[in-house]
């Protein structure tokens, strides 16, 4: 069972040596929308804060949607947010392996348009996460970091599920 930490709990020392207002709007922005994650989660995503003292660094889970090759598989993920959050994006990454055609199975990076160049400082956790789940059961594969699955997601569902199975590790803890 994952720990789930209350927003008015979480320091900001980590942002101390961020002189002036920015560090502390960052972190009232992560803490809110920590809360609204808390409040009203949309099934199959979650994410919170790494610890107490890092409000910048999460953890969390993107369940895979109905009807696609990820259904019912749950994959952990990794998310980084920078001192000027959200006018930059945040990195996020698939801790979990993940065979996708968005995703590169050894490093874990994603090529999702919104976490580029079409970041918007209106994107929050909330929508970055359901982007996320989105992007399982539609890749784009125009822009493939894995061309083989981008491949085989266009020719040969059986096999690419098998490959995703094969990759896959059952979250335990």
């Amino acid at each position: 069972m994952e720990t789930v930490r209350s927003p008015s709990k979480l320091s900001n020392s980590h942002l101390e040596a961020q002189k002036g207002p920015e560090g502390h709007m960052v972190t009232k922005r992560l803490q809110s929308e920590l809360m609204q994650l808390m409040m009203s989660s949309p099934p199959g995503i979650s994410a919170f804060p790494t610890s107490d003292s890092n409000i910048l660094e999460w953890n969390g889970t993107i369940t895979g949607p109905e009807d696609t090759h990820y259904e019912n598989l749950t994959f952990r993920i990794s998310l980084s947010f920078p001192g000027n959050y959200p006018y930059a994006a945040p990195t996020i990454k698939f801790v979990s392996p993940m065979w996708h055609p968005n995703v590169d199975l050894a490093s874990g990076q994603i090529c999702l348009d919104i976490l580029k160049e079409k970041w918007s400082a209106v994107y929050n956790v909330q929508t970055i996460l359901l982007s996320l789940q989105s992007l399982l059961g539609e890749p784009n594969n125009k822009s493939p970091l894995n061309p083989y699955a981008a491949n085989l997601w266009d020719t040969n569902p059986k096999t690419y599920k098998q490959k995703v199975m094969e990759h896959y590790q059952e979250i335990t803890d």
